[in-house]
């Protein structure tokens, strides 16, 4: 079947790269710096091809390291999309971290406008995820499977809008100052919080924005939470989408599938997260996604 539309997507939303490769899925890097106890500075590139990379990743920060992480520029995003346009892409259905924690939306749509004065036909629909990780990855493999159904770029815009609506999350994170980094949690509560074993639950509000909705002590509680709130949102049952994520947590990662899947019959996927949102969250975070038919609630 023809394909209407190229599928594109910067790396924030975690999908592996035998996947992309695959899929034909166009896909941009974002770096990180990764700096250890010792003021060594090390810079990387997004785009792991072996899960043992994600492994050392987190082992480092477990060290002592430090890993910062910047917006994806014009310039990055200037090249990728003239590579496209020179390769004759038409309509281009591009997919970006949430606008809510970082205006990459707007940086895209600039450089496609530039791109497109080169290049007329060059139509770039730039999609605001409204969150990141697989939360954005669940929305580029929604699309990948309208592509080769042979849908449009406009209805399959239009579909995943209303779709980054109906995506419930949990997030449970398990060092607290990592969040203390990124200005989540003040340092009296990461400290306190981290001595009682508290993990913080994390959700996307319909913004695109990160917030803390609730504390429960211990992830066998977190995991709790999440099935609680499958109750309250049920997976839907058709194309259904439920996905378990985790940085180098794979242990408890998987007993959170097994509850998920007792609970709703449907098997998650499970993945781990790559270094760019993994800085934020830290390692031994897990957390789990799914499409219900109601709209999230933000708080």
């Amino acid at each position: 079947m023809e394909k209407k539309f190229t599928l594109s997507t910067d790396s924030t939303c975690d999908l592996y790269a035998d996947f992309v490769k695959k899929n034909d899925i166009k896909f941009v890097s974002l770096t990180y710096t990764v700096e250890d106890k010792n003021g060594k500075i090390t810079d990387g590139l997004d785009n792991f091809t072996d899960y043992s990379q994600y492994v050392g990743f987190y082992n480092k920060l477990r060290a002592g390291s430090f890993s910062r992480t910047s917006m994806l520029n014009y310039e990055s995003h200037l090249t990728h999309f003239m590579r496209l346009a020179e390769e004759g892409a038409k309509d281009v259905v591009h997919f970006t971290i949430s606008s809510g924690l970082s205006p990459t939306v707007t940086v895209a749509e600039k450089a496609a406008a530039d791109v497109k004065k080169q290049y007329p036909d060059f139509n770039l629909y730039a999609v605001d995820s409204l969150s990141a990780t697989i939360g954005q990855g669940a929305l580029v493999r929604e699309a990948l499977r309208m592509r080769d159904e042979g849908r449009t770029a406009e209805e399959t815009v239009a579909y995943v809008k209303d779709l980054r609506f109906k995506i419930q999350y949990m997030i449970a994170v398990n060092d607290l100052n990592y969040l203390k980094r990124g200005g989540r949690v003040s340092s009296v509560a990461a400290i306190a919080g981290t001595m009682l074993g508290i993990k913080p639950i994390l959700s996307f509000t319909s913004e695109g924005k990160l917030n803390v909705i609730d504390k429960v002590r211990g992830m066998k509680r977190a995991f709790a939470y999440a099935l609680d709130k499958m109750d309250k949102f049920p997976p839907v049952k058709e194309n259904p989408i439920v996905w378990v994520v985790h940085t180098d947590a794979e242990a408890e990662a998987n007993e959170l599938a097994a509850m998920v899947e007792a609970k709703c019959g449907i098997k998650p996927d499970v993945s781990i997260m790559g270094p760019v949102i993994g800085s934020h969250v830290g390692p031994g975070a897990v957390a789990v996604l799914w499409k219900s038919a109601q709209v999230r609630q933000d708080g």
